[in-house]
């Protein structure tokens, strides 16, 4: 649509000075009053659609700059969810930068190339229509077209490389900055805001270097265009008098050639254009970086019946190249609770995260009842798959809905279980609107935000259940208490536990030792705890723990 109005104004615009020329002729010939008329209704008709049809473009441009924004943002923020921690390549404050800023430039190209039609459908009608009315003032135009032709040809070049290097640069800054909002906290106890602010503001020098290099690119561009533009007008206004007193041309076609030598050279408007082009180019570049992160693929199967047997087939996980799990081979029997320990950068969290398919390993397969976890489909591995995190995030809008947050809907019943389950009922009731209370309105401590995480993952738990270092800030008297209830009242089949606590491996049937990303020994916690290397992974005031095999559930 902004295509053809575009054409259509640019159809108006080249019509206008041949009609306003023979009226002028008419008028100076003295023809019948009757004709006149009709050409001046003519020229005052052409001019009302020129304006309608300039504020239809108007209009159109920022309907179709806006609705291919909003497209764009929808389309990266799906590509994102679906790639999941696969595609966390990007930080925050980059894909921020990405999806608000690139997205808002690169969602103006359309329009841009709309508006670039006119400008250069207009010129090149205005340059024919001087061959027709007098190849002279064609030709004396066209001398100075390859001068035009350079100047835009210099600007697009150094305008897109200025626009690359100031987003990659707005980019940094946007992460550096939510790293300091993340960490608010530990800045204000450190004093270190003066330095924080150094910080993130350190690439602001190139910043400016780029944005001033890009208005001086446009600014010579335009300079240059100024100057070529007014004496190419000249040329033909010159050319166009001497053949007026020649008697080879009309006083009234003198008055479209003028006109028309001001539309040809109004191909000094790409430049404005080209600058939109250039930078949603750039900026659409970036975006295909974000759109190019795989997102998991899944199969048609649904689990049989089971009871949650989990298998790690030769698990390996690379990070930059660097293997973070090598080889691991895990089976966690149906129905029992396995806690994965290990000291810091072992691969309990990677572990976690292949052992529900949040990410996939790049060698091996992970096996849930006899089913290669890829060939499920997406509802059955999450309803079947639940989690919690250390840092769970309150999504949902209310507490309820924050517990209920899932594939499935939990009935009100059920949140309220698995809230008491996870000794988050008591803190809740006493919210302003209890479970209908805004999360934004309750002011959660670190531990309660653990526990509502909890809560969530308890009343979607079905086949198997993943806890990643998901009681770390409870206290030990609440954990005992989660930890408890997780193995009696959940009703989870499988429970795989990322423990760093010596009684929460003690309370697990069997403990997985992850060694520098392999899998040292599966065995019980008694067992092990034998072993001076295993004992080393935990604190030094983590309690003695028992010798005897725990109690199974």
């Amino acid at each position: 649509m902004a295509w053809a109005v575009a054409t259509a104004a640019a159809g108006a615009t080249l019509a206008l000075p041949l009609v306003l020329g023979h009226t002028l002729d008419l008028l100076l010939g003295r023809a019948a009053g009757g004709r006149t008329l009709s050409w001046t209704a003519g020229c005052a008709v052409l001019i009302a659609v020129s304006a309608l049809l300039e504020t239809a473009e108007d209009w159109l441009t920022a309907t179709v700059t806006a609705r291919g924004t909003a497209s764009l943002r929808h389309r990266l923020l799906r590509q994102v969810l679906a790639a999941g921690p696969s595609g966390a390549r990007f930080s925050s404050g980059d894909l921020v930068t990405r999806l608000v800023g690139n997205a808002a430039d690169a969602g103006a190209v359309p329009a841009a190339l709309a508006t670039a039609l006119s400008a250069v459908v207009v010129p090149a009608g205005a340059i024919t229509a001087l061959v027709l009315i007098d190849p002279w003032t064609a030709a004396a135009f066209l001398g100075g077209v390859p001068v035009l032709a350079v100047v835009l040809r210099a600007f697009a070049r150094s305008a897109g490389d200025c626009a690359a290097r100031y987003q990659q640069v707005q980019g940094r800054i946007a992460a550096r900055l939510i790293e300091a909002v993340d960490g608010a906290r530990t800045i204000a106890a450190a004093g270190t805001a003066t330095r924080e602010t150094r910080r993130i503001l350190a690439p602001l020098p190139e910043l400016s270097r780029q944005g001033h290099r890009m208005w001086r690119v446009q600014g010579r561009s335009t300079a240059q265009s100024l100057l070529v533009v007014p004496l190419l007008q000249l040329a033909v206004v010159a050319v166009a008098g001497c053949r007026l007193a020649a008697g080879a041309l009309t006083v009234g076609e003198v008055l479209a050639v003028a006109r028309y030598a001001v539309l040809a050279t109004g191909i000094g408007v790409l430049v404005g254009q080209l600058s939109t082009v250039v930078r949603g180019r750039a900026a659409g570049r970036r975006l295909a970086e974000v759109l190019a992160c795989p997102a998991p693929r899944h199969g048609t199967r649904e689990l049989p019946p089971g009871d949650g047997a989990l298998e790690l087939r030769g698990v390996t996980v690379l990070r930059d190249g660097a293997p973070v799990l090598r080889d691991v081979d895990l089976l966690v029997p149906g129905g029992s609770t396995v806690a994965v320990v290990g000291r810091s950068g072992a691969g309990k969290s990677v572990l976690a995260a292949v052992a529900g398919r949040l990410i996939d390993p790049d060698g091996g397969v992970a096996v849930l009842d006899g089913v290669p976890l890829p060939e499920l489909t997406r509802d059955e591995l999450r309803r079947q798959v639940a989690y919690a995190f250390a840092r769970p995030a309150p999504l949902g809008g209310t507490i309820a809905g924050t517990i209920a947050f899932g594939a499935d809907e939990p009935p009100p019943e059920r949140i309220r279980t698995a809230a008491r389950a996870a000794r988050a009922d008591d803190f809740v009731r006493r919210l302003p609107a209890g479970y209908a209370t805004a999360c934004a309105d309750a002011p959660l401590s670190g531990g309660e935000l653990q526990r509502l995480g909890l809560a969530r993952a308890f009343a979607h738990a079905q086949r198997l259940l993943i806890l990643d270092d998901a009681t770390s800030s409870l206290d030990t008297v609440t954990e005992r208490q989660v930890t408890h209830a997780l193995l009696r009242d959940v009703r989870a089949r499988t429970r795989l536990v990322v423990a760093h606590r010596a009684t929460t491996a003690a309370g697990a049937d069997l403990v997985a030792w992850l060694d520098s990303g392999r899998l040292r020994r599966l065995a019980p916690h008694h067992v092990l705890w034998r072993h001076p290397d295993y004992r080393a992974v935990f604190a030094p005031d983590d309690p003695p723990t028992p010798q005897e095999p725990p109690h199974a559930p």
